[in-house]
């Protein structure tokens, strides 16, 4: 399994070990059978026909590569005196994605799709599962905060150096005794070369790809984004303070803009945001 985000619960006392896997979580299976035992429960539950047909049924539901031909064999002998079944086993033959194995003596062991630990969990115990499903939901609606708390902290980041940004814009590209309509022009101007530097699109170029969403292409920016946002805008400013032409700077600060997220989110090739180029590195 691949190395995750890793956070750990307690359930009646005993820790649980849950890897975040992008957007699904998986508990470990090998945590939850110490609280009655060892890992001779999973192979017990796996032997069970119900059990199989559960994760077959899973499977086939999220999994396009499961092989069903090897689902059956097992699902046909499960319940026989000599039927046994490991969790790698599984894996092996049927390609499954619901249950992993985990190697290395620190956080190793058999790991499942939180839909299939709670169902281990029902085998186990009843009261054990529905305090592991309290304790799970605990756990991911304190993520949900501080990540709503991060994204709002930037996002008011942003804002503020926008202010910044726009007092340049008037102090060194708006000349005297304009109107108020050619002083939104050049606002809406200067968000807009932020906007391709760092999106790859202006704000109309977005509500016309996105029709059916309310707000600004801004309001849907990843935390990554919102950051070097705000650092591209301070940047923005010294910029215009220079002298730079509007091409030169959105140049600069599509550069900067795909350096810092590179950086940020630790991918080796970024799409180039402003000009639809790929880098490779």
């Amino acid at each position: 399994m691949a190395q995750g985000k890793k956070s750990t619960i307690s359930v009646q006392g005993t820790a649980i070990a849950i890897l975040s896997d992008g957007p699904e979580d998986y508990i470990s299976l090998t945590d939850m059978a110490k609280r009655f035992g060892d890992d001779a429960l999973i192979y017990n539950w796996m032997r069970n026909r119900n059990t199989i047909e559960f994760l077959g049924i899973w499977e086939q539901i999220h999994n396009p590569d499961f092989k069903g031909s090897e689902f059956e064999t097992f699902r046909s002998q499960a319940g026989l005196n000599s039927f046994h079944l490991t969790p790698r086993r599984w894996i092996e033959a049927t390609r499954a994605v619901g249950i992993r194995s985990r190697a290395g003596r620190y956080g190793g062991g058999t790991y499942a799709h939180k839909d299939i630990a709670f169902e281990f969990g029902s085998w186990l115990s009843p009261e054990f599962k529905l305090y592991l499903i309290k304790e799970f939901q605990r756990l991911k609606e304190d993520e949900s905060r501080r990540l709503s708390l991060e994204w709002n902290l930037n996002r008011t980041l942003a804002k503020l150096n926008y202010r910044i940004h726009t007092d340049a814009i008037k102090a060194h590209i708006i000349p005297a005794m304009v109107t108020l309509e050619q002083a939104g022009f050049a606002y809406a101007s200067e968000a807009d070369l932020l906007n391709v530097a760092l999106f790859g699109q202006t704000a109309r170029q977005w509500r016309e790809a996105n029709p059916s969403l309310e707000g600004n292409v801004r309001d849907y920016a990843s935390i990554e984004q919102l950051l070097v946002l705000a650092n591209i805008e301070g940047m923005n400013a010294e910029f215009i303070r220079m002298g730079l032409s509007q091409s030169e700077r959105l140049t600069r600060l599509n550069e900067i803009a795909i350096r810092q997220l590179q950086s940020l989110i630790g991918q080796s090739g970024t799409k180039r945001l402003g000009s639809g180029e790929v880098q490779d590195h």
